[in-house]
């Protein structure tokens, strides 16, 4: 069955619009409860959200439909949503819901579920709430509503949890490091991780009002924080997106550090530390530099579809613990269950402080390849990858790059457009082999 609601990351949309209202939270709530109530005993679920102004609106849409399904609450408040997942695990609740539209700008917001293991909902458990926002909406008799109460401790237990995956036998003491926040679900827990941890911390985007979420900072726009690093001569920046699931840092140049180098840089530092168990999984956007190092390495690599789903359906398949997208979002397996933005920053400095080397010195192994995309619009969705004079311009490059490279024609999940990459060792005859592509894609779509 085809999923009306969810997408790939939950329910996610512009504010007022469409589903994104308080009045289908309200429903959904009610669903949700009625699919988590159906175990033994008297269920909870935990709701915590990010900063943006509607979190607040949708929170008590959701609380009055689960209440009236019979299920207990636990609000969270402005909360990151890996900590959902970690509470969600810690505290034995059917389930997590997150309010949050992740690194999207205020005025989007949306629902991600986490199961009682801190994992995203199966596919099965989203259609069978989907099956009662088809239902008429009931309560249930009045001394079985669902009670709300607020969990005091959320912050302080999340910290300590995160704290509790970087090695006791070291210490941050006398890096100078600037956390950027992006005025998110991140703005008071990141910064008190790293402190606690003995770092001299510099906080930015840590001023949330509603409205600036994700607003010229963050993992989406690094340049503040790249400038703050510069100017303070800081040792690096760590930078999280709104609902502090994603990482990107920053070297002591000022010089971004993407998701794909990070994640070489863990994978690398725990080979030479003997804690790589398996390989390592990336997505198809993932830069083939990462694929050559890793290669360099001996440590297996695979590619999962876009999407953090995707990553975790591999790794579970494999057996594996670490993977990740370039956009930031890591997995760390022997960790936790989700993408933690700040998880995933204490791994990176594990191997930065555990082999007293600077990030510059740990981004080295790992050369990017230059990279071309060119988007190309569609009169209308169709099939145009598949077409004859498409597959042989693509096989067409593929021979003349051989090893040095590789294409990917990608269709846009939400817009008419096929997306045309290339990646090779030279940027000049990347840009001309993309838009060699692009123009073979043109006439296809013209014929």
């Amino acid at each position: 069955m085809n999923k009306q609601y969810f997408g790939t990351d939950g329910i996610r949309g512009t504010v007022g619009q469409g589903v994104i209202t308080p009045e289908f939270m309200l429903k959904l709530g009610w669903a949700a409860g009625k699919v988590f109530s159906s175990g033994e005993g008297r269920q909870r679920i935990l709701i915590g959200k990010d900063t943006r102004i509607s979190g607040y609106m949708f929170e008590s849409a959701l609380e009055a439909g689960l209440s009236a399904a019979g299920v207990d609450v636990m609000l969270l408040g402005p909360m990151p949503t890996p900590a959902i997942a970690y509470l969600t695990r810690t505290y034995r609740a059917a389930a997590g819901i997150v309010i949050s539209a992740s690194h999207n700008p205020y005025y989007d917001n949306g629902i991600k579920f986490f199961c009682t293991e801190g994992k995203k909902l199966p596919d099965e458990v989203e259609l069978r709430i989907e099956h009662y926002l088809g239902q008429v909406m009931d309560t249930v008799h009045s001394d079985l509503i669902g009670k709300t109460r607020k969990l005091e401790d959320a912050r302080g237990r999340y910290i300590e949890f995160c704290k509790s995956t970087f090695p006791r036998t070291l210490s941050l003491h006398g890096l100078r490091i600037v956390v950027d926040c992006a005025n998110g679900a991140t703005y008071a827990p990141g910064p008190a991780v790293f402190e606690e941890l003995g770092a001299e911390v510099i906080p930015i985007g840590v001023s949330p009002n509603g409205l600036n979420i994700n607003l010229g900072c963050g993992s989406t726009d690094p340049q503040a924080l790249q400038e703050k690093v510069r100017e303070l001569r800081a040792d690096l920046g760590i930078a999280f997106d709104g609902d502090g699931d994603r990482l990107l840092m920053v070297d002591s140049q000022g010089e971004l550090v993407d998701g794909d180098e990070l994640l070489y840089i863990i994978a690398r530092g725990r080979q030479q530390s003997g804690e790589l168990d398996g390989g390592v999984v990336g997505t198809l956007m993932s830069n083939y530099g990462l694929e050559l190092a890793l290669q360099q390495l001996g440590v297996e690599f695979v590619r999962a579809k876009v999407g953090d789903r995707y990553v975790m359906e591999q790794l579970t398949e494999r057996r594996w613990q670490l993977g990740g997208e370039s956009s930031g979002h890591i997995v760390c397996l022997d960790k936790t269950t989700t993408g933690d933005g700040i998880v995933s920053a204490l791994q990176v400095l594990t191997v930065m402080v555990g082999q007293d080397k600077s990030l510059d010195e740990l981004r080295a192994g790992m050369r990017k390849m230059p990279q071309t995309m060119i988007n190309v619009k569609l009169p209308e969705k169709r099939d145009v990858v598949s077409l004859p004079q498409v597959q042989d311009a693509v096989q067409s490059v593929e021979a003349h790059l051989g090893s040095r490279g590789r294409v990917l024609l990608r269709p846009s999940g939400t817009e008419p457009l096929i997306r045309v990459m290339v990646e090779g060792d030279d940027a000049d005859e990347v840009a001309g082999l993309c838009r060699q592509i692009a123009a073979e894609v043109e006439a296809a779509i013209g014929a």
